[in-house]
């Protein structure tokens, strides 16, 4: 159902990559598909951490009812969206986090609180005694993705595989120099894997820092080749 598309997350003491079709993650042992043929999300769970695949791509009735769940700052930032297609995109990715926050929650989508830290990171605005929940989410095109962690902090990203006209450009300036010579090395075919490899692992590892990309990102090393396991090294 969708394109290639590649996720990593990195929590606390855990880190790893999810690709879809295939969905994997290199250090929980789990192969399983990222969705069935109907889109519908597919939870991930080690004891440390549940990632949960989902489609933007649903009917106009299902954004109308999505928009229900969202906070009047919520519906407000969606109207902001110049194009039709972001907006549902935002209100549905929006909606999709909050009934995966609530039934985790045991309330209701529209009762969830949210709060940002400086840097944007999202985070529920009250955390009770009997839950220390840290999430994290990010989407491409149609397709989103949602990190869970039980008193870990956790981020996630996915990116759609494709060839980039300025990849080596932005690889030069944003990759280590570790990462830059491997990322030189790579067969032309494999370059666009192993660019959105570094990319979202390095993306998913500053989003858990809750720094984005205000955190140096040539100051730490990925894993980038494709037939490697997704590591910080």
């Amino acid at each position: 159902m969708f394109r290639e598309h590649m996720a990593a997350f990195a929590c606390e003491s855990a880190s790893g990559m999810a690709k879809d079709p295939e969905s994997r993650h290199s250090n929980g042992g789990l192969n399983a598909p990222a969705t069935n043929e109907e889109g519908v999300a597919v939870p991930f769970t080690d004891h440390v951490f549940e990632i949960v695949i989902a489609s933007l791509n649903v009917s106009p009735e299902d954004v109308s009812a999505s928009a229900l769940l969202l906070s009047g700052e919520e519906r407000q930032q969606a109207s902001r969206l110049a194009f039709e297609r972001d907006r549902r995109r935002f209100t549905v990715a929006r909606a999709r986090l909050r009934q995966l926050l609530a039934a985790r929650l045991a309330t209701h989508p529209d009762s969830v609180e949210l709060t940002y830290a400086s840097h944007g990171k999202p985070a529920l605005a009250r955390r009770s005694q009997f839950t220390d929940l840290r999430f994290n989410a990010s989407h491409s095109g149609d397709v989103a993705v949602y990190a869970f962690a039980q008193g870990r902090e956790i981020g996630i990203d996915v990116e759609s595989v494709r060839s980039l006209r300025d990849a080596d450009r932005i690889a030069a300036h944003f990759f280590s120099y570790n990462e830059h010579q491997a990322y030189l090395a790579l067969d032309p075919y494999d370059k666009p894997q192993g660019f959105f490899n570094c990319w979202t692992r390095k993306e998913a590892f500053v989003k858990a820092l809750g720094e984005g990309l205000f955190h140096p990102l040539g100051r730490f090393d990925v894993s980038l080749a494709p037939r490697d396991p997704a590591r910080i090294l």
